[in-house]
């Protein structure tokens, strides 16, 4: 006697196991887990902008992807000199972290209520060197600024960034008095917005020599990085570069995110590769630095 499907017992199991009917419906389950492990990840992915110093280009450039794979979330940079960046975040700027060339403006931003306390931080110390795109023309001592030498080389300007406004432009400026040259100097000396500006200038032969950040140096091919001099940091303020957490990344999981992420050892590891020392490495103070000329 045949049997009607409306007539199967009720004790009588729905599925037999490795039946079609079964690999379907496990089917079905795995794609909706999926799906809504997707929906989830997408949900919690979120964008950072970054208001970065221009010394930093090539290591955020590097920084980004990294970050991006680590974490799921999407990295914007905006690049500028530090002072021209803060002025902008003074004037309402929609950034969510600022990684400075200095400490001083970050902390500004904190006391003026604009950047959260707890978050700043040295994520760099950077490193000044004077640079030449001739392979002859710095010695490795840095003879070349010696008073007299420059005219022999044929040196009709050395180029800078804006000691106002950017920090590398005003360890510059004192290295020039540490080594009792600056008044020597008047009249070559030309400034750039930023030391981005600044290595265009000496690229391009409109100055001789240009002071940059050591990583814009350690970014060329070797066949290009011409001649330079690794200023002692002696000579200078310690260059060091603070990130903080602005006002309008407060809430953003994002900007929490990738300032962590700046304090890991792969990001570590690509900050020093790039000519930077670690935030916490000790270093050789100027005791004549005077940092009211910045």
């Amino acid at each position: 006697m045949t049997q009607s499907l409306n007539s199967t017992p009720l004790t009588s199991p729905p599925f037999i196991f490795g039946s079609s009917a079964l690999k379907r419906c496990l089917l079905r389950l795995c794609a909706g887990l999926i799906l809504g492990f997707c929906i989830n990840s997408t949900t919690h992915a979120e964008q950072v902008t970054a208001a970065v110093a221009a010394n930093f280009a090539s290591a955020i450039k590097q920084l980004k992807p990294v970050f991006e794979d680590e974490t799921g979330h999407h990295l914007t940079a905006s690049l500028a000199s530090t002072g021209t960046l803060y002025a902008q975040i003074l004037n309402g700027a929609p950034f969510d972290v600022f990684l400075s060339a200095d400490n001083k403006r970050p902390q500004q931003l904190v006391d003026d209520g604009l950047a959260i306390n707890n978050s700043l931080f040295t994520y760099a110390i950077g490193r000044l060197t004077l640079w030449s795109r001739h392979p002859d023309l710095i010695d490795d001592e840095g003879q070349v600024l010696s008073k007299g030498k420059w005219p022999a080389k044929a040196v009709e300007r050395i180029a800078l960034a804006n000691p106002k406004t950017a920090p590398y432009g005003a360890a510059a400026i004192e290295t020039l008095k540490a080594l009792d040259i600056s008044e020597a100097m008047n009249g070559m000396l030309v400034t750039g917005q930023n030391v981005a500006q600044v290595f265009q200038f000496v690229v391009s032969d409109n100055a001789q020599m240009g002071f940059l950040a050591y990583a814009q140096v350690l970014a060329l091919p070797e066949t290009e990085r011409g001649s330079y001099w690794l200023i002692p940091t002696a000579l200078y303020t310690p260059i060091q570069q603070a990130a903080v957490k602005l006002k309008n990344g407060n809430g953003n999981i994002a900007s929490d995110a990738f300032l962590a992420f700046l304090k890991s050892p792969q990001a570590t590891a690509i900050i020093e590769a790039n000519g930077y020392l670690n935030g916490n490495s000790p270093i050789e103070t100027n005791p004549h630095a005077n940092k009211n000329d910045e």
